[in-house]
């Protein structure tokens, strides 16, 4: 690498792009991402170059740019990270590691020794024998998409005329669900944050809740073990999410996303190191920061698209009615469900914290005026 500050190539243009633009420009480094469009979250305030990251030539050109590679979502297919990898490039995560955040036949294999759902890739539906079971499409599916609870035959064949190949899993009916952030260098120094309650509605998470209220602490040692001995075991170089089901005593590892992820925006005002700064430590085998917390509790809700379009005249009732509530819009176009903004509010009491976040979201996405 150069004795200049370096340049990180970023797969991606969206918001977990654009959350890396401050933290980026804090430490000097520069920051070039392969966006689809400039209109992109990302694009619309950080260097980038517009193309098709399936294409290998495209990507090419782009690393040529670039100190070092990383992605902000998992689409990119495996070939391509490997041709690169075959060129010299530096790709972290390595495509060694990609794959369990892309294919999850793959992740529960290789996780097999790990507390896990049961599971099995099938292709016909008289494989299955007991239901209900969870249905995922192995590759692609993400924030609920791909995800199916099958409660018969009928419906799984379905599911398997459109995708051919299906990994079952054991329905487990957990209490709730976590995520686990950690972050891991090339040298292998690696950190968790507090482990993070995620609250879903209709598969997309809605608020999370930092660190988990219903985790005593051996369990929560447990959750950050088993995140840090997961990142050991596929030797992961960034940041990564591990997503656990929760049922009295035990865990259930459920996926992963080599990324930063919604489970950790809090950690923008929650945490002395963001993962996003945390990420880019990573990448470029800086040692990494304090993941310590910065108040008691951090919650982080979710601005989804409803009926309302200007999203800045809410800031006038909300900055006035708790003027510790943290914004972070990402300029992408309203639609209805979609992410397009988060809040962040810290303090030691969580039943108004969780209040407050709640009139937040309810407001900004236009299910009250008040």
């Amino acid at each position: 690498m150069s004795e200049h500050f370096p340049t990180v190539g970023v797969i991606g243009a969206g918001q977990l792009a654009r959350m890396s633009v401050g933290p980026a420009q804090a430490l000097g480094i520069n920051l070039l991402l392969l966006a689809n469009d400039s209109s992109d979250s990302a694009a619309q305030i950080a260097h980038h170059i517009v193309g098709d990251y399936k294409d290998l030539e495209t990507v090419r050109a782009f690393a040529s740019k670039c100190d070092v590679i990383t992605f902000e979502h998992e689409l990119i297919p495996l070939s391509i990270i490997k041709s690169l990898e075959a060129d010299g490039v530096v790709v972290r995560p390595s495509s060694a590691s990609f794959i369990y955040s892309q294919d999850k036949a793959a992740m529960r294999e290789r996780l097999k020794d790990f507390p896990a759902p049961s599971s099995q890739v099938i292709t016909d539906a008289t494989q299955v024998l007991h239901y209900p079971v969870i249905a995922k499409r192995i590759s692609g599916g993400y924030d609920g998409r791909g995800v199916w609870k099958v409660n018969d035959s009928n419906e799984l064949t379905q599911i398997l005329l459109e995708n051919g190949k299906i990994l079952i899993e054991e329905l487990i009916e957990f209490d709730y669900e976590i995520a686990v952030m950690v972050a891991r260098s090339p040298h292998g120094q690696a950190t968790t944050w507090a482990p993070t309650q995620t609250i879903q509605r209709d598969g997309i998470c809605t608020m999370t809740i930092s660190p988990a209220p219903q985790l005593c602490d051996a369990m929560s040692e447990k959750a950050q073990k088993l995140a840090l001995d997961i990142a050991h075991e596929i030797s992961v170089v960034g940041v990564m999410a591990v997503e656990i089901f929760v049922k009295g005593e035990e865990m259930f590892i459920n996926e992963l996303a080599m990324r930063p992820h919604n489970s950790g925006h809090w950690t923008i005002e929650g945490s002395i190191t963001s993962q996003f700064e945390q990420h880019l430590r990573a990448v470029l085998d800086l040692p990494l920061g304090d993941p310590s917390m910065t108040a008691p509790f951090a919650v982080m809700g979710n601005i989804l698209g409803g009926e309302k379009s200007d999203m800045y005249r809410p800031y006038l009732h909300l900055m006035a009615r708790t003027p510790t509530l943290k914004f972070h819009h990402y300029k992408k176009e309203v639609r209805t469900g979609r992410k397009i903004g988060h809040v962040n509010l810290l303090g030691n009491n969580l039943v108004e914290l969780t209040q407050e976040v709640m009139h937040a979201l309810e407001y900004m996405s236009g299910e009250i005026d008040e």
